[in-house]
């Protein structure tokens, strides 16, 4: 059967092997090494999704699953079915099974985020009251207790006296008769004691003969004296046995009464144990989930629909017609893919460094053709597919980084190497073909079998499963019996089948090799084109030029390669996508030791076309090669940008963070220091209110206000000096922006201001003035000093003149307000009011300024009394009070 010949094509076995050592009960062991392909997809999510919850409790610290205790017990429990009798230790083993059991359940009860393995281990039942009949009436020792009955404990204590008695009788004779016995020691023979005796001196010892030894030189014999008692023992046995054969069936009879229900425990156990040896195995491999892609509507895909006319599409289109292909809806992405069997060759049997393969494959392409030279890995790519489709069909996480994402097959089908038999009389070309006919076979029969409907699509399935032992709809047990175990399935329905097509994979290695080449690649091309229409994805290895080609004609089709270094002449085992390889067969073959006078003359036998093609490829590789190293340069660039901009804005945020700190800080002692003066300024108030309110207290009060206002507001900063211009000098990197060019300073400049400078190979003499710095300063020059010293002298000889033209004047900064110095007018007409002010600005000259209240209104009122003030007297000035004093409803008028 071809499914079963790929399995062994693609090492499947091998890889259970490595999978079952990471099991933890025997029951694993076995399932892990005939772990089965599932059939539907249904099946496949299922088993995905055990594997990817029991990867969450083996990641979790204390959360792993615990299968200590659990024992295989399916031939005991088949045996008790049939109705025999459990011994002792069979009996043990299914307790600690039980409560093995119980413990497993527990730990899966206790999780979090793991339905299905709840639902699983919910339907686990372990009857304690069984286990601790087994404890009560089967001792440590796996032999029947005497607490199991009365009458067995009544019958072990005569059986010990009787043994006493016995003894003593022996021993005594044993005294008596010391020259005739062989060594002193009391033995059994056919369950009765005896000693040994010297054959010379038998009669010393008169007795029943019942053994000798292989000499003849001891006779062992049971004296006249203990005949009655042994007959005694002899009949205690007996009862003994009846009646722990009767305690036996009796626990035989219970254990088989829930025979089925510990099937079913059989089976949950190892379908959990399966699920945690599976994420072990892909915890070690440092594998990732797979994701299935799902299939879009079918499409037509005409060969090459840019270079068909019309009458041609028309054909083609009625030809397609006949077979539709669905088409995914993303691209098969399998990036830094590693072969599980290399992995483990490598850690354990100190095998080479695993190089991981790139697959990203569009959602159109329905054939790879992968070309190279020989030894440079095209072989271990296809089996690396086959294995990754494999695994993750069987609900195994995938050796790639994510994301994983692939199809599911349903037909995983290889022709890999030679299948040639003298046996069989087939050479390498007709082993080929006869496995590629079987494969045909197969594809055709499931494309009938779903266009005939799902009873005939079920015998062409792939991989029976009659006796598997773990999560399928119906498991066969060691008993031999099928335990009804029906697995959710809810979550996972099973998809329509809407193509009359089978989503099949297919590898090909050295496709149409072993014949005349021209013969071989033409009926390569014309395989390659019908699996390109009934199979989902076939990917093929070969050394024919035409089959390079074929991309270029189908849009269907593209080229990989294997690497090949033309530097150290040996292949990298890296896959390239789009260019089409070298077979570099002249090259290895010198590598491999062959004479290089044969490789030489072959070297002139080469077609011109195919060296100047060899050339074209070589150029594209070394290109690519160029490019990829660039991308990683950009890569580790990327890498350390978004470092730095981590660890500046980690910077940031700490000085923000500080920046806050500080402001809450001035704040507080702003708060402080306001409070203080507040004090301070209340008592000077109460004061003034509580003395006599003259000019010489005012002016006191001032000045206290004046002392306060100096010790808590902070001081006036004095301007920051200007920055020093900019001032080149020998060795500088200057900008001449009137050449828009970048110079050097050769010397600095002299008396005259100009300097010396240099760029490129060119050497001039420039002024001062038109130069700036890298960053835009431009550099101060003996004008603009000057002119900068003028316009200062000017600005302070101004200063000096107002003042000096100003009188002298009160300290006006603090005026504190009171009854006498406020007047308010809300309510009285304009030319009552001027009346008003001018009465109450005589009064407030002690105070030197007045507070007039005129509301805001229609500001009539406020209109009169600024036209009023503006022509006084006695005022200097007038403004709107601030918020807090009332604001355009008040206006304070200062007195000269």
């Amino acid at each position: 059967m071809i499914q079963a010949e790929t399995l062994e094509l693609l090492e499947w076995p091998r890889l259970c092997q490595h999978l079952a050592t990471f099991a933890a009960t025997k029951l694993g062991v076995a399932a892990a090494l005939d772990l089965q392909i599932p059939e539907t997809q249904a099946q496949t999510a299922e088993l995905k999704a055990q594997t990817e919850e029991a990867y969450q409790l083996e990641s979790r610290p204390g959360g792993a699953l615990s299968f200590e205790g659990i024992q295989d017990i399916g031939s005991a429990l088949q045996r008790a079915e049939l109705q025999g009798l459990l011994g002792g230790e069979e009996l043990l083993a299914i307790a600690t099974t039980l409560a093995g059991a119980r413990q497993l359940r527990r730990i899966v009860d206790s999780a979090t985020d793991v339905p299905i393995l709840k639902e699983l281990a919910s339907q686990l039942r372990t009857y304690p009251e069984i286990e601790q009949e087994i404890h009560r009436c089967i001792d440590d020792r796996a032999r029947v207790a005497d607490r199991a009955t009365p009458k067995l404990a009544g019958i072990r204590v005569q059986m010990r006296q009787l043994r006493d008695r016995i003894y003593q009788i022996l021993q005594g004779i044993l005294q008596r008769q010391s020259n005739a016995v062989q060594e002193q020691v009391i033995t059994q023979r056919s369950s009765r004691f005896v000693i040994p005796v010297k054959a010379p001196q038998k009669d010393a010892i008169p007795g029943i003969v019942h053994d000798s030894s292989a000499s003849g030189a001891t006779l062992y014999v049971e004296p006249h004296n203990t005949v009655n008692l042994n007959n005694q023992m002899r009949q205690l046995l007996r009862q003994e046995q009846a009646e722990e054969e009767a305690v036996l069936r009796a626990l035989t009879e219970q254990v088989a009464a829930v025979k089925p229900d510990l099937d079913r425990l059989l089976v949950v156990v190892t379908t959990l144990d399966l699920a945690a040896t599976k994420a072990r195995y892909s915890f070690w491999l440092q594998a990732n989930p797979p994701k299935f892609i799902e299939f879009g509507e079918p499409e037509l895909t005409p060969k090459n629909p840019d270079q068909l006319d019309e009458e041609n599409l028309e054909e083609e289109t009625a030809e397609n017609s006949r077979s539709l292909i669905p088409n995914l809806r993303s691209q098969i992405t399998l990036r830094q893919l590693r072969h599980p069997l290399l992995v483990w060759q490598q850690q354990y049997e100190q095998g080479f460094p695993v190089v991981p393969v790139d697959l990203t494959i569009g959602p159109q392409i329905r054939v790879v053709a992968i070309t190279g030279p020989n030894t440079g890995g095209k072989t271990v790519t296809l089996k690396t597919l086959g294995l990754a489709a494999l695994m993750a069909k069987a609900g195994m996480f995938v050796a790639a980084r994510e994301p994983v994402e692939l199809p599911w097959f349903d037909n995983i089908l290889a022709d890999i190497g030679d299948e040639q038999s003298l046996q069989q009389s087939l050479s390498t070309f007709s082993g080929h073909i006869r496995r590629i006919s079987r494969i045909l076979e197969v594809l055709t029969n499931k494309s009938q079998g779903e266009s005939a409907g799902e009873e005939e699509g079920e015998e062409n399935s792939q991989f029976p499963m009659p006796d598997a032992q773990f999560p399928m709809p119906t498991l066969r047990l060691r008993s031999g019996q099928d335990a009804q175990f029906p697995i959710p399935n809810s979550q996972f329905p099973i998809p329509n089948s809407q193509f009359p097509i089978p989503k099949s994979l297919v590898l090909l290695d050295e496709v149409g090799a072993g014949t005349d080449p021209s013969e071989g690649s033409a009926l390569a091309i014309a395989l390659l084109q019908y699996l390109a229409q009934h199979s989902l994805l076939t990917v093929a290895t070969t050394h024919f030029g035409e089959l390079k080609a074929l991309k270029y004609q189908d849009s269907r089709f593209e080229n990989a390669s294997v690497e090949f270094d033309d530097n150290s002449m040996q292949p990298t085992y890296r896959l390239l996508w789009g260019i089409p390889g070298r077979s570099n067969a002249l090259t290895i073959a010198k590598r491999l030791g062959l004479l290089a006078s044969i490789v030489d003359e072959a070297q002139t036998y080469v077609g011109g076309a195919s060296a100047d093609v060899n050339q074209v490829i070589a150029g594209l590789e070394a290109q690519r090669r160029k490019q990829e190293t660039k991308a990683r340069e950009a890569t580790q660039l990327l890498h350390q940008t978004e470092k730095l901009h981590k660890e500046v804005s980690q910077k940031a945020a700490a000085l923000q963070e500080r920046e806050r700190d500080l402001k809450i800080a001035q704040e507080v002692a702003v708060n402080e220091a306001i409070g203080t003066a507040k004090s301070e300024i209340a008592q000077i108030i109460r004061r003034l209110q509580s003395g006599d309110k003259t000019a010489q207290n005012a002016q006191l009060a001032t000045d206290t206000l004046n002392q306060i206002s100096q010790k808590h507001l902070p001081s006036r900063q004095q301007p920051a000096k200007p920055k020093p211009g900019f001032m080149p000098k020998a060795g500088d990197r200057i900008r001449i922006p009137s050449l828009g060019q970048t110079a050097e300073v050769l010397s600095g400049p002299d008396a005259n201001e100009e300097l010396s400078v240099r760029f490129g190979i060119m050497k001039m003499t420039v002024k001062l003035g038109e130069i700036e710095s890298l960053d835009g300063q431009k550099p101060e020059t003996k004008a603009q000093l000057a002119k900068v010293a003028a316009q200062a002298q000017a600005i302070a000889t101004a200063k000096a003149k107002q003042a000096a033209a100003e009188p002298a004047k009160p300290n006006p900064e603090i005026a504190i307000r009171t009854a006498n110095n406020s007047i308010d007018l809300r309510g009285a007409r304009v030319s009552d009011a001027e009346i008003d002010i001018d009465r109450a600005l005589s009064k407030a000259v002690e105070y030197g300024v007045l507070w007039i209240i005129h509301g805001k209104g229609t500001g009539q009122l406020r209109r009169g009394v600024h036209e009023f003030l503006a022509t006084h007297p006695q005022v200097s000035r007038f403004e709107l009070a601030s918020q807090k004093e009332g604001g355009g409803g008040v206006t304070i008028a200062y007195l000269h």
